[in-house]
């Protein structure tokens, strides 16, 4: 697949996607206003969707349905979301700026941020049952993919990768430790994406097993390329500020191996995701390959 058409595919399943979430609450609900507005303002601020994505490109890769996929994608982008909105409170990282615009604090104030964050949270169980109702699902695939998000968003997964990078802030000495943040905080929602993709599918475990290891070396690469991007990106592209690790003293696989070295880190781990899906285990690999091409290129 050419560049120019891995890039027409995402802006694709990007732009179904922001359709899709514009509408997630149903109409007849009735939902404070505020609420409503604080939780579109930052579902609908942009970003590069990432994760609905692959839940997508996962699912098609194993000769899924797109439609069945959606109703998850949009799930995993609000758990994304949500965990953006409460990153952000001062409570946490103290950021005002978010994909450029203000963060969600800065124009709801903070107890509505917190609720925005909270009904995103609980509308993502919401939206992955409708992939039973609406588009046949097996209620056996949908409940493993409810297992899955309520595991790798949990205490186990992005939550506590979010607590040990908090704690880590007082100081991290070994590549490890580091390590497991990166895994936790970052990887675990990006290996959902990509199992949750295969069950839609009614993938075997051999090929669960397969887009695990592809979603957690993509994870890890995809992390190592924003510290580097911290360090060295352009701010316009970004839509926030540089050298925040720095300046909130955090210690990141930079700051461990140096500039060239995370690159090759970055490169290396790339590699091992496109090597654990590219064996025929997956039927149609190209765009899950192209993506991470894609995302180990990218410069914001």
């Amino acid at each position: 697949m050419q560049n120019s058409a891995i890039e027409q595919y995402m802006a694709e399943v990007s732009e179904l996607v922001a359709s899709r979430l514009q509408s997630a609450i149903p109409a007849e609900w009735t939902v404070p206003e505020t609420l409503g507005s604080s939780m579109k303002y930052s579902l609908m601020a942009g970003g590069k969707r990432l994760r609905p994505l692959l839940v997508v490109a996962a699912a098609e890769a194993l000769g899924g349905s797109r439609d069945a996929a959606l109703p998850v994608a949009c799930a995993v982008e609000m758990v994304h979301t949500y965990s953006l909105i409460h990153d952000d409170l001062p409570a946490l990282d103290n950021d005002d700026y978010r994909r450029g615009k203000l963060t969600n604090h800065k124009v709801f104030g903070e107890a509505m941020a917190i609720l925005a964050g909270d009904g995103l949270l609980t509308h993502a169980f919401y939206s992955i049952a409708q992939a039973g109702r609406g588009y046949g699902v097996p209620a056996e695939q949908v409940l493993a993919i409810v297992e899955d998000l309520a595991r790798y968003a949990g205490p186990s997964g992005m939550v506590g990768g979010q607590v040990a990078d908090m704690e880590g802030e007082q100081g991290l000495t070994e590549l490890e430790q580091l390590q497991y943040i990166h895994e936790h905080k970052t990887a675990d929602l990006i290996v959902f994406s990509v199992k949750a993709g295969g069950r839609i599918a009614a993938a075997a475990e051999e090929q669960l097993k397969a887009l695990e290891q592809y979603g957690r070396c993509l994870g890890l690469a995809f992390q190592i390329q924003d510290d580097i991007l911290d360090l060295v990106g352009d701010e316009r592209k970004l839509g926030k500020k540089t050298q925040s690790d720095v300046k909130q003293q955090k210690v990141t696989f930079p700051y461990f191996l140096g500039l060239e070295a995370s690159r090759a880190e970055v490169e290396k781990l790339t590699a091992a995701a496109k090597a654990a899906i590219g064996s025929g285990i997956v039927p149609h690999p190209e765009r899950l390959l192209d993506i991470a091409d894609v995302l180990v290129r990218r410069d914001h």
